[in-house]
């Protein structure tokens, strides 16, 4: 019959419309400023970098640059921190995320073997000038450790439980390599 589609369209629309009445659930819309939906917890917008200890500079991540290899964009730049001799340092000198050309991919959250790098939730990021303030470098990508823990805890309880279990089984090799 000619036309059909249509009135089941229509017929969805009415009922949808019923359940915003309805339904706890049913209203689709917020009042944005004043009311927010919560973020799904594997929500993903921004990199952020790790920081094990807020006071010091403990990051993570090791200056390894495979984020910025696999990158799409090419938006993340790592420059590694030398010591005197100049020979490389485990820790990143500086790094720097272009927001502006940043796609949100996730790639480098996946790639990092250190789980130094996520996917944070902000995603209020608008700045006025263009150019400068839309390049964040390290201090402004590190974030505490209880930060990530609050906004994805299912995977800081399994990637904590990793952890652990290496560090646990390091100990246990060393404790056996110095009885032997």
């Amino acid at each position: 019959m000619y036309g059909l589609g249509v009135l089941k369209g229509m017929a969805v629309t009415f009922k949808n419309f019923l359940e915003t009445y309805t339904k706890k659930d049913g209203i689709f819309t917020v009042q944005y400023p004043e009311e927010r939906l919560p973020e799904k917890e594997r929500f993903r917008n921004f990199p952020i970098l790790v920081n094990d200890n807020p006071p010091s500079e403990e990051l993570r991540c090791v200056a390894c640059d495979i984020c910025a290899k696999e990158c799409p964009p090419k938006c993340i730049t790592i420059v590694m921190e030398k010591d005197d001799q100049g020979r490389p340092l485990k820790r990143p000198k500086s790094f720097d995320i272009d927001v502006s050309v940043c796609m949100s991919c996730g790639i480098c959250e996946e790639v990092c073997p250190f789980d130094a790098i996520f996917m944070d939730h902000e995603f209020e990021l608008s700045e006025y000038d263009r150019m400068d303030s839309l390049i964040y470098d390290k201090e402004q990508l590190t974030r505490p450790l209880e930060h990530f823990a609050k906004i994805r805890p299912t995977d800081y309880t399994r990637i904590e439980a990793e952890r652990k279990a290496k560090r646990d089984a390091e100990e246990a090799r060393k404790k056996a390599a110095q009885s032997s």
